[in-house]
């Protein structure tokens, strides 16, 4: 197996990609077209999809740990009330997860010590629902990323600034999401809902914007 290594120097600050605006229901806009703005939001949506670059550079702009489960063993019963915390750099132990977060040790050689999530997805996301006051928490992955498709990281080995991952598989969205971000959510997700990863060495994680 032939490592991707990311290089982790990349520094440039992300901007939002989507331009133009967004028209929702109740618009004094005299015109305003359910279908047509559909179509246009679906469009606006699949454009900013298209731009996630393969450049191998990851920029790593939101880092969060949560202590607890709100999903996991609440089938049928309301999601726990453990926060998520947004923290500037996370220590990442090889095989056993991160420092502080609810999956550190949680079993031995589990496939998800570590989760990522596309900032792209998110704005695609929010694009399709029309659903904008949303915290990128919301998804309880740990790393939000910028500048590459992370299901091309399933199944290989790669490097984010000097930490060592393997991509184990997509971190497939359940139906929690759409009680938590909007009806939909869930669905839109599929094939897209982020990377789950194995550690392989320790370091530091750091955001790399302020």
């Amino acid at each position: 197996m032939t490592p991707n290594l990311l290089n982790g120097s990349c520094r440039g600050r992300f901007e939002l990609f989507v331009e133009g605006f967004e028209c929702k229901p109740g618009s004094k806009d005299l015109l305003y077209d359910p279908t047509r703005v559909k179509l246009m939001n679906e469009t606006k949506a699949m454009e900013t999809l298209e731009r996630i670059t393969r450049t191998g550079c990851m920029e790593v702009q939101r880092l969060y740990i949560a202590p607890g489960h709100n999903f996991i063993g609440h089938h049928g019963l309301p999601p726990g009330q453990n926060p998520v915390i947004e923290v500037a750099e996370v220590d990442c132990v090889a095989g056993r997860g991160l420092r502080g977060d609810r999956f550190f040790d949680f079993k031995e050689n589990y496939k998800g010590q570590i989760t990522f999530f596309a900032r792209e997805i998110n704005d695609a996301l929010c694009q399709e629902l029309g659903v904008n006051d949303k915290p990128l928490s919301v998804f309880r992955r740990n790393v939000i990323t910028v500048g590459v498709d992370l299901n091309e990281l399933i199944g290989r080995e790669f490097q984010v600034q000097g930490v060592h991952f393997l991509g184990t598989e997509e971190c497939r969205p359940c139906y929690w999401m759409d009680q938590v971000f909007a009806p939909g959510a869930a669905d839109f997700l599929k094939g897209r809902g982020g990377l789950r990863a194995m550690i392989l060495s320790d370091g530091i994680l750091r955001t790399s914007t302020p």
